[in-house]
Formats: structure tokens, sequence, C-alpha cells
């Protein structure tokens, strides 16, 4: 008896015959053939949208060794003429091929592959069944699933459970279409309408649609984790010592929160304090700063990267979240998350901002927080400004250079119904945040384990950074022998890396032990000329 199979492509869907005893070749062959792809070998094959295998890889095995059964379906892809017709469109499970290759943050490669279901013990109350078996009571829950997550007093379900949601409402579409989209909020200049292009004119194809500001259901970090709590207080030393406030980058990497389905926690190793001007009420910054290559690529040696900014707002000056909103949108537009998901490329960002800051018990307290996707597209088009009530956001007026679309929010009002408004001239900042909870390990675990800490970079007046500074700091007086603890910290790799006395090997010698803490690493690095260079320097200095 012959097995029917439907196959999805960027064609759509066909069905085809075969026999459960032929080779997979078989099946390629006549896949191949009904939707003439020139490229035999190209042809992946899988049973889910989102993984694939090159089917030259299965010839060998039948249909039924497989696990095919009658009636299945399955998802393909295959390399084509991109200037053919048909690579236009695409099909469900099918990543286009602009996106394909898009190097994506190996937590998201993690979470991925994750089932991501929320697994459930036995009902002694409601579950009827043996206890091999399953029933609705007991059944694992979707990532996403709203009754948990409620109950659980998660506000935001996590990016891979939103994206696990969308996914799922989109296999039910007969082609595919990336079920990520970056707002666009631009007026289409090259409408095909019949009137002249915007100032001039403008109709419903080429202006774009109103927004409807509400929460975002999801966010993309859910919980920033601190690896030491000496971070936090070595950063807000300097206001202690000066009574200014201070800025600083996070350096860190991505992980997998388990409190959250699917979660992901930022992890912070390192905070580097860039070039400013402090003030009690404030600080000026400017960024990029000249050494802010330089301070990246000692994180990517140390297998880091920027996460997000720290700030402390330690005055009663009126500020507030109006402006910090702005100035985190501006942020996170500057690094975006790279995501196969989205026709861009590229979809939201993962950095954070931490603000320390007092609470209402009169200590000093970190909150953490992102801001939606609609708020960055708003502060990419200019549309939106902080205003002197901290609370409150602006829309800007359109003019004959800016076309600002109709914003509303929606609200209950006093009797419980939903209610919108236009949110001309302001509306609540509260309509922009993500909430992102933030807390420390219970054992922690640094990279970081120098013992004494090294001067704090650009702290005029408080701290200094020289060589005999680095001299002292590492024990070479004594010794002469590199202490492996000792040369574990950020600040001082950066002021290594900026004294450009060891090359790029060398210096990644110095990184690698300064987060393997192993004497192997340290006996390596003793006997490199750039390292003995480096010693030599410091004696005479």
């Amino acid at each position: 008896m012959l097995t029917l199979v439907r196959i999805r492509s960027k064609q759509g869907t066909v069905r085809i015959e075969i026999d459960p005893a032929d080779d997979v070749s078989v099946l390629g062959t006549k896949i191949a053939s009904d939707l003439k792809i020139p490229d035999y070998s190209s042809i992946t094959i899988s049973d889910k949208p989102t993984t694939s295998t090159p089917i030259r890889d299965l010839v060998g095995k039948s249909i039924n060794e497989l696990g095919i059964r009658h009636g299945d379906l399955l998802f393909i892809t295959y390399q084509e003429n991109v200037t053919s017709e048909s690579s236009k469109t695409n099909n469900v499970g099918t990543k286009p091929s602009t996106l394909f290759d898009i190097k994506q943050d190996p937590i998201d490669d993690f979470l991925e592959k994750q089932d991501g279901l929320i697994k459930r013990g036995r009902d002694p109350k409601f579950c009827k069944h043996a206890a091999n078996g399953m029933c609705d009571y007991c059944m694992p829950l979707e990532p996403y699933d709203i009754s948990y997550l409620t109950e659980n007093k998660i506000k935001h379900m996590s990016f891979h459970a939103y994206l696990r949601k969308i996914n799922k409402q989109n296999k039910q579409n007969s082609k595919f279409i990336p079920p990520l989209e970056e707002p666009d909020l631009c007026v289409n200049k090259n409408c095909s309408g019949s009137h002249a292009p915007w100032p001039e004119g403008i109709c419903t194809k080429c202006q774009p649609s109103a927004i409807t500001l509400q929460l975002q259901e999801y966010r993309m970090v859910d919980h920033v984790e601190f690896s030491a709590s000496s971070l936090i207080n070595n950063f807000i030393h300097f206001w202690r010592s000066t009574g200014t406030q201070r800025f600083g980058y996070l350096y860190g990497r991505y992980e997998h929160y388990p409190d959250v389905p699917l979660g992901v926690k930022a992890v912070v190793e390192a905070i580097y304090e860039p070039p400013q001007e402090d003030e009690v009420d404030g600080l000026t910054l400017t960024l990029p700063w000249n050494d802010e290559k330089l301070v990246d690529e000692v994180a990517m040696n140390c297998g880091l990267q920027k996460v997000g900014m720290i700030y402390t707002d330690l005055t009663d000056d009126g500020s507030g979240l109006g402006k910090e909103c702005c100035f985190s949108a501006a942020m996170q537009n500057k690094h975006p998350t790279a995501s196969k998901w989205c026709a861009s490329g590229k979809f939201n960002s993962r950095f954070v901002t931490c603000v320390v800051t007092g609470n209402t018990n009169g200590d000093i307290d970190v909150s953490a927080y992102q801001v939606s996707n609609i708020c960055t597209s708003m502060v990419a088009e200019d549309i939106i400004k902080a205003s002197v009530d901290p609370s409150i956001i602006r829309v800007k007026e359109s003019t004959s250079e800016k076309y600002v679309p109709e914003v509303f929010y929606k609200y209950k009002n006093n009797y419980g119904v939903n209610v919108q408004e236009s949110a001309k001239p302001c509306f609540p900042v509260e309509y922009l945040l993500v909430n992102v909870t933030h807390g420390f390990p219970n054992n922690p675990v640094p990279l970081f384990t120098s013992p004494k800490n090294f001067p704090i970079e650009n702290r005029p007046g408080i701290e200094s950074q020289d060589l005999k500074c680095l001299y002292r700091h590492l024990g070479l007086e004594s010794s002469g022998n590199v202490h492996v603890d000792c040369v574990s910290d950020f600040h001082l790799l950066t002021f290594v890396k900026g004294t450009g006395i060891l090359d790029q090997n060398d210096f990644a010698a110095l990184a690698r032990l300064a987060v393997s803490h192993e004497e192997k690493d340290a006996n390596q690095l003793a006997q490199s000329t750039g390292w003995q260079t480096l010693v030599t320097i410091m004696n005479l200095s």
C-alpha cells in the first residue's frame, strides 16, 4: 500500500505517493521532479519547520525506517537561482536564504533546540489514570501558557516563548511569513498612488499605520545577574567619594534562565566606565569614545560582550523615566539582536538598562528594565521626546520634513471599561517599559577573581592607572612571577591592552589566563616575548 506524504516548500504544499519500503532517495527524486529543483543534493528535509537535515545524509534508509507515516507533513528547503521568480516566496518552516546563515547568539541556538514545555506532576485530585498515564490536568503546558505565567507572577513571557507562540500560529499559513517584524513608521515615498510624493501628497497606501500602545507581552531578557556584589559596590564607590553621578557599560554574556520558561539572563562580569563629566544631578558622555572598540576587543578575548548599561540616579532632580526611556531606546537601537526569524536579520535588542537609585526605605537599590520594540522604533524615527514630567512622554507634531502617524493608548476607566485615547500630545511612560528582574547568584563564581582591585579607569582625582601601579598590583617586585589571580581583573586587562605593548597573541594569552586561572597558562604567558618586554618596561618606569 502506498503512503501519501505532504511536502511543504517555498512553492506551497504538494502530495507525493511513495512505497514505505522505498529508499529516501526515491522520495528526494520525486520531490525534485515535482518541484523542478535543479540541484537534488541541496534538498534538506525535516518533520519540523525549525530544523532540517540534508536528504543526501539519509540515503540508505527507507521511508519506514525514518518513521514517515501516511499523511505526515514534511518541510523541505533547497537552493535555487536567487534571481528566479520563485525565490521571492518562502514556505512554512523555511528560513529565507538571506537569513539562513545569520549568526545568532549561542543562547538562541540553545533555546531553539529545547522543547520548552512546562512539566506538571500527577494531580492527586483530578488525575484518574495510572502513574504512567497523562490527562488534561497533568500534561505539560506550552511555555507561553497564560495561566501559568499569571500564577507565577511573570508579567512578560520570555522572547523564545513568544517566538514559539507566533510560530505555532504561523504554521497554519500555506506560505512562510517571517514571524517577527520590526515596526515600520516611515512614509513610503515611492507610493504607486496617483498623487504627488509626500510631503505634497499622501494616501492610505503610503502612510504608516496608526500606533496603538500596549504593554509588550514578551521581554528579550528576563533577568540580570551580577556575578558578584562587589561590582555594584565598586561602581557606587565613586558616588560615595564625590557625590556625583556615574555611568558604566555592563560586560557579560547571555545564559539560560530556568526560573522563566525558555528564559534568558544577562550575566554581568564587569562594569567599564568610559570618559565622562560627572555632576551632582547628571553627567555628560561622548559616545562612542576613542577606546570603545579596544574595550570591546578585551571583552571578546574573555568570551564576553556588551550586555547593557548602568548609571546612578541618586538625587531627586526631577529627571526620571522620561529621559531614561529615550536614552535606553537609543542604546538598544545601537545594539540589535541578530535573529533568523525576522526578514531584516535582526530583531529588537537584549541591551538592558540598570539604574542605581534610592528605594522607598531610603536604601540604595538597583532597578533593571528595557523599553519596548515600538519605543525603539518611535525614538529612531524621532516621533517622541521626554517632557518636564518624568512620568510622561510627548508625541511630536507632524511637519513638512517629518510625518508622525496617529498614536493611541488603551486603559481601563473607573468603570472597568477599555477606553482608547489619542496619545497626542502625551501619554504615560509605563506603556513603553518592560520590567526585568535582577539579583546575585546564591553561590557566586565570578569570572574575574583578583583578590585586590586594580584602579578603575577614568576616575581622575580618585584613582589612577599607570605602569608602576600595574607592577605593584602584580606583585612583581617580590617574586617576578606571574600571579594567576592578580591578572584576573577586567580593568587591568583594558589598561594593558591600551599600552599597546602586547601583540594580539600575547594579549590573548593574558586574557586566557585571566579567565582560566590555570598555572599552565601563567607559565606560557611568562615565557612570551611580549610579557617579558612589558615586565622590563615596568621595571624601568
